[in-house]
This record gives C-alpha cells, sequence and structure tokens, in this order.
C-alpha cells in the first residue's frame, strides 16, 4: 500500500519506529538482508540494539573495556560494533547467523556470555540491528563490508 499524503506517511514512520518494546516487526516486514540505507529498519534496529544488546556492546556501540583481553573466565568482553571493531569484517549472512544462533553454532566449542537470539528476536528484528550498526560506520567501511556480504553469496 502506498501512502499518498506526506503527513500520513510521516505518522506511519513514527508509529513504527516508536512501537511498543516488546513488540517486533510484522511478518510482512520480514527482510533478508541488513539495510543501512532504510531509515525505518535503522529506527527500529536502534530500537532492539538499546533494548538487548547496549547492556553488553555499549549504548554508543564501543563494546567493553580491553575486548581483546580474555576475562578470568577465558571468555572475551564483548566486542564494539563501531568502526573500532570487527563487526564489519564480517559478511551479513555471517553476523546474521552468529547473532540468531550463537557463536558456539559457527565455532564448536567456541564459550561466550553472548546468547543466541533465535529465542529472543525475530529475524527481522535481527536485521534490523545489524542496519542500525551498520549505518553507524563511515561510508568507505560499510562499502568494504557490502562488497564482503555480496562476495560471500
Amino acid at each position: 500500500m502506498k501512502l499518498r499524503c506526506p503527513i500520513a506517511a510521516a505518522l506511519a514512520v513514527s508509529v513504527f519506529a516508536t512501537l511498543a518494546p516488546g513488540m517486533r516487526l510484522a511478518a510482512s516486514a520480514d527482510p533478508t538482508k541488513s539495510d543501512p540505507e532504510d531509515a525505518t529498519r535503522v529506527a527500529r534496529g536502534k530500537v532492539v540494539y538499546a533494548q538487548q544488546c547496549a547492556s553488553c556492546h555499549g549504548a554508543n556501540l564501543e563494546g567493553q573495556p580491553n575486548w581483546r583481553q580474555p576475562l578470568p573466565n577465558g571468555r572475551l568482553p564483548a566486542p564494539p560494533h563501531d568502526q573500532t571493531g570487527h563487526t564489519w569484517h564480517h559478511p551479513d549472512a555471517q553476523l546474521f547467523n552468529m547473532t540468531k544462533n550463537g557463536l558456539a553454532a559457527l565455532v564448536p566449542g567456541y564459550e561466550t556470555d553472548m546468547p543466541a537470539y533465535k529465542d529472543i528476536l525475530s529475524d527481522a528484528d535481527i536485521w534490523a540491528v545489524l542496519s542500525f550498526i551498520e549505518s553507524t560506520w563511515p561510508v568507505a567501511i560499510r562499502a568494504r563490508q557490502q562488497r564482503m556480504s555480496r562476495d560471500a553469496k
């Protein structure tokens, strides 16, 4: 459905971006990739990130201090998702799978404090979070990561 009235369109975007914290994206909005150019998806991703990710990865995507140094339990702290981290070194499909199924599903035996989100977030919410994260990267890093994602297919 195409909205013809600019005010109605703005209202629809505003309402969608401020969905109640527990709500998920509608099934009809299920994306199969990230889209850092989609303002609605990025806005939803920002909300979900704040609710589900920021407590470990930081409100500003900065990660935990000394994220490359193992903790006393042998696990690594949460890495940053901004340009200083390594998130952008992975293709979208791998980032999606890490988030949905957990790192242990990709690297057997790997121990981490990050849960698998398959029973917590919808696929659409995971793609929205990835869209938000990618929207914060500088253009050159985003372009490099997008090429990597295309090449991985």
